[in-house]
C-alpha cells in the first residue's frame, strides 16, 4: 500500500467534513477514488474531486452490497457515522437501532461489498473510523454511541486477524476528541478543543502509505490542547 497513485480507494460518507479532508489528501496523492454518499453532499464531493465512480447509496440497506460488488477497489475508507448524547435511562430500542445502523451496519455492508474482490486479488485494506470513547470504553451520556463505535473497532480488528494471511488488512482510526465540523460548532463545542479534519486526513494518508511489514492497525489522533 506504499503507493496511493496506483490504488483505487472507496471513500464512504463522501461530502462529510472528514471524508472531504481525506479526499483532498487522496487526490493530491493521485489515487483513483470511488465516492459513496448521499444527495447534495455527494454531489458537492463529485464536483470537487475526480472519481471513477460516484454512487448514491443508503448503506444501511442490504441491497447496497450488490451495487458495491460491481466496483473493484484496493482500499475501503469508511467514514459514515453518527453521534448523539443522551441520558442512559432515556435511551430507547429505536435509539439503539439507529445508532448501530449508522455506525456499524453501514460498515458491515460496505465490507461485504468490497471484500470478495480484495480476497480474490489477495490484497486490500479496510479502514473504519471509531471514536475516542470507544478507545477508552467509556463516555458519559454516550453509552449507545460508545458501544456502536467499539463494535466498529472490534469488527475491523477481527477482520484483520482473520484475513491478514490472505493479504487483506484492517485499520482503525480513533479521533480522540470531537472533529471540527459545522455541526459540532453549531452544537456549541469549543473549536479550540476539536480536531482539525485535515490533521486526521494526513494521519490516514501516512498510515496508508506504510509498507505491509510496517502496517498500522490503530491510529489515535488527539486535539492539540
Amino acid at each position: 500500500m506504499a503507493n496511493l497513485g496506483s490504488s483505487t480507494i472507496m471513500l464512504t460518507g463522501a461530502g462529510g467534513a472528514l471524508a472531504t479532508a481525506i479526499a483532498q489528501e487522496l487526490d493530491d496523492a493521485g489515487a483513483q477514488m470511488v465516492l459513496v454518499g448521499r444527495g447534495e453532499a455527494l454531489a458537492r464531493a463529485a464536483d470537487r474531486f475526480p472519481a471513477t465512480e460516484v454512487l448514491d447509496l443508503d448503506l444501511t440497506q442490504e441491497g447496497s452490497i450488490d451495487t458495491l460488488r460491481k466496483v473493484k477497489v484496493d482500499i475501503l475508507i469508511h467514514t459514515v457515522g453518527a453521534f448523539t448524547l443522551q441520558d442512559a435511562h432515556k435511551a430507547t430500542t429505536q435509539d439503539l437501532r439507529a445508532m448501530f445502523d449508522t455506525n456499524m451496519t453501514t460498515l458491515f455492508h460496505a465490507v461485504q461489498g468490497v471484500l470478495p474482490h480484495m480476497m480474490k486479488q489477495k490484497d486490500g485494506l479496510i479502514m473504519g473510523v471509531s471514536a475516542g470513547q470507544a478507545a477508552r470504553l467509556s463516555g458519559p451520556r454516550a453509552a449507545l454511541y460508545t458501544a456502536s463505535k467499539a463494535a466498529v473497532s472490534a469488527y475491523v480488528l477481527s477482520l484483520h486477524d482473520e484475513l491478514k494471511a490472505k493479504g487483506v488488512r484492517g485499520m482503525v482510526l480513533y479521533p480522540m476528541g470531537a472533529i471540527d465540523t459545522p455541526a459540532n460548532r453549531d452544537a456549541g463545542l469549543g473549536w479550540d478543543t476539536m480536531i482539525d479534519p485535515r490533521g486526521l486526513a494526513k494521519s490516514v494518508a501516512h498510515a496508508l502509505t506504510r509498507p505491509d511489514r510496517a502496517h498500522i492497525t490503530e491510529i489515535k489522533v488527539y486535539p492539540d490542547v
